[in-house]
């Protein structure tokens, strides 16, 4: 068995794993991800959309502090990014308009319009008239909708390349081996060995495996992260390029109490998604999922299906009891947690690499992440998953 040391050992290589290895290398710690294929987990399903006032509900009013915080990072995060690798990250401040197709869908959006107005977002309320002025391909039977100009775009796919090559450039050590346990030496985190038996040793571990996080074993089990897998199935397609616009921003709708978001982007996709699924670790695209968001797209923009399908995908999104993020220093000395990301591991990558590389040069999270602290579920603990090296990713 071979040893390897760094400073920092980040255990997942996705874009929130990304990130937080780039933020610590140019932090001057010597950084290494453990992942057997960097860049990839939920990024290569997400759609990207960066826009905070949508995913407010209920409940949640701790998290949109964090998010318009890492919203406003992101056009310096983007274009440091792009200067660095020369890599377009499709980002565009397209704006959103979110839209409901039958009385019912219209109180919901209406409730939610005041409840964010309430938490200080800002965003219009339209008549239906006034959304299919704004978006002539919306059906006629559009009730009204909630316009927020300004919202911004990103291609994960591209951000998380790109992020592999800032990586790559700041120094970033890659080991694309799987993850098989944690190590602790005198309750203190000190690495971790892999599939392959490389024992890989750090000075501080970072623990950002997405929805796979709750599953390594070797840590403490009052320790492990109370994160699950949420299923998420998306379509891609294809608006030709003889085609007038099809959409000039974001629309989201709330179709038969379910949730659809159609996202145009500049080289003619149009990303539709995306299901929310508790189907603990499957990841099949069903004939289900796919009719349900070709149903609910073509209601709220019936010329959707004239277009190519090129692409259908699922994954599994993190998500955490509160919906909100795990970040910073765990109960467990030398470890570090960045999961739990739910639906906004894109926006929140920003603050999220920012966050991590203080508390790795500090000990402490910087005051805006403090209420997203692991320990908060300390001492309320969650029924978790049985430990299992992360090697046993389901297909």
């Amino acid at each position: 068995m071979s040893s390897r040391t760094s400073d920092v050992l980040v255990i997942g290589g996705g874009i929130i794993g990304l990130v937080t290895a780039w933020r610590a290398a140019q932090r001057g710690f010597t950084t290494a991800v453990l992942d057997p294929e960097p860049g990839g987990g939920a990024a290569q399903v997400a759609a990207g959309v960066l826009a905070a006032v949508p995913e407010l509900h209920r409940g949640e009013q701790t998290l949109p502090a964090l998010t318009r915080a890492s919203a406003r990072r992101y056009p310096g995060f983007a274009a440091e990014l792009t200067d660095l690798t020369g890599r377009d990250l499709g980002y565009r401040r397209s704006g959103t308009l979110a839209v409901a197709l039958d009385a019912d869908d219209r109180a919901h959006l209406r409730e939610l319009h005041a409840l964010q107005r309430e938490s200080g977002l800002e965003s219009e309320w339209l008549s239906g008239r006034e959304c299919r002025r704004l978006e002539p391909m919306l059906a006629p039977g559009v009730r009204g909708g909630r316009r927020v100009d300004g919202d911004p775009q990103v291609d994960p796919r591209r951000l998380a390349a790109a992020l592999v090559t800032a990586c790559e450039r700041a120094g970033v050590v890659f080991h694309r081996e799987w993850a098989e346990r944690l190590t602790v030496v005198r309750e203190r985190a000190a690495g971790a060995v892999t599939r392959a038996g490389t024992e890989l040793t750090a000075g501080q571990v970072v623990l950002a495996a997405g929805s796979l996080s709750g599953r390594l074993a070797g840590v403490p089990r009052d320790v492990l992260p109370p994160v699950r897998p949420v299923k998420g199935q998306v379509l891609r397609l294809t608006v030709p390029e003889r085609t007038a616009p099809f959409l000039t921003r974001t629309v989201r709708a709330v179709v038969r109490g379910s949730h659809v978001y159609l996202v145009p982007r500049e080289n003619g996709e149009l990303v539709v998604g995306a299901t929310s699924e508790e189907q603990g670790w499957d990841t099949t695209v069903t004939a289900g999922g796919v009719y349900e968001l070709l149903r609910d797209a073509h209601e709220l923009v019936p010329g959707i299906t004239e277009l190519p399908l090129t692409e259908t995908r699922a994954g599994l999104r993190p998500g955490s009891p509160d919906n909100a993020p795990l970040l910073g220093p765990s109960d467990l000395d030398g470890l570090l947690l960045a999961t739990g990301h739910y639906r906004n591991g894109v926006l929140l990558t920003p603050v999220t690499g920012d966050a991590l590389a203080h508390a790795l040069a500090t000990g402490e999270l910087p005051e805006e992440a403090r209420p997203f602290t692991p320990r908060r579920f300390s001492a309320a603990p969650a029924a978790r998953p049985a430990r299992a090296a992360l090697s046993e990713q389901p297909a």
